[in-house]
């Protein structure tokens, strides 16, 4: 990276996992063999994030939609995260990676459940990474448990409805605690966001890349933050103001 775009290393990125089955049919192999392909992208993308300084890493791994998906493929996913609790959890905690995962948890039977949680409890003191997993995870339920709460909220007491505001109902929002979400990234070529944080990519810079998932390395990332930082993050102000603000 050149020293100006160094400067401006996104503090949170996000990203779509795209292209995997693709990748596997053209090797004429099945889906599940370009899930577990992926595997190795997600190290690339860990470890380059971690060079060059980003602080938190949130991964769509699993969307509330694709529950849909042919019922083998939905068990080769759950077998694949449970190969990879049992294989890495021990190693990103090593390198000081925070796990957490983020979304309906409840979906996920009893054994993979206590496999998360145990692996964000071993890995909760770390900060050099904070890696959040979306599984089961959808950005419209975001809102709505988000909604739920402030509502609860307001049942006891707590907030008048006419308090609840942007900042008070982002409170209840997943990764709330996290830097704001800079720069969203989509491998395998397709333009939408697919309901992922939908609320938290607001002002988030949009990167689509048509390298499908198993091919995305540390090399990839780089260009997307390069790309990040040329760009002018203006936050509805204008040019001139964003100029006089750096003068």
């Amino acid at each position: 990276m050149t020293e100006a775009s160094a400067a401006r290393v996104p503090r949170h990125i996000a990203i779509v996992m795209d292209g995997n089955g693709r990748w596997a049919k053209a090797r004429h192999r099945p889906r599940s063999f370009g899930h577990n392909a992926g595997r190795k992208a997600v190290r690339e993308v860990i470890e380059g994030c971690m060079r060059q300084g980003v602080e938190a890493l949130t991964l769509f791994a699993f969307s509330s939609e694709n529950w849909n998906r042919p019922e083998d493929e939905v068990g080769a996913l759950m077998e694949l995260f449970i190969r990879a609790l049992d294989k890495e959890v021990d190693e990103l905690h090593g390198h000081g990676v925070r796990i957490r995962f983020v979304g309906d948890l409840a979906g996920f039977e009893q054994g993979l459940r206590q496999r998360m949680n145990q692996a964000m409890t071993h890995t909760a003191g770390n900060d050099k990474l904070l890696l959040n997993v979306a599984v089961n995870y959808g950005g419209r339920w975001d809102i709505v448990q988000a909604a739920r709460k402030a509502a609860e909220s307001v049942a006891r007491g707590e907030f008048r409805a006419d308090e609840i505001d942007e900042k008070v109902l982002g409170h209840w929002m997943c990764l709330a605690d996290l830097p704001p979400l800079d720069l969203f990234i989509r491998t395998g070529g397709e333009l939408r966001i697919s309901n992922f944080l939908l609320w938290q990519a607001a002002y988030a810079e949009l990167y689509f890349t048509d390298t499908l998932w198993p091919d995305f390395d540390q090399s990839s990332l780089a260009l997307a933050i390069e790309d990040f930082a040329r760009r002018e993050r203006r936050f509805g102000r204008t040019g001139d103001q964003v100029a006089l603000a750096k003068a």
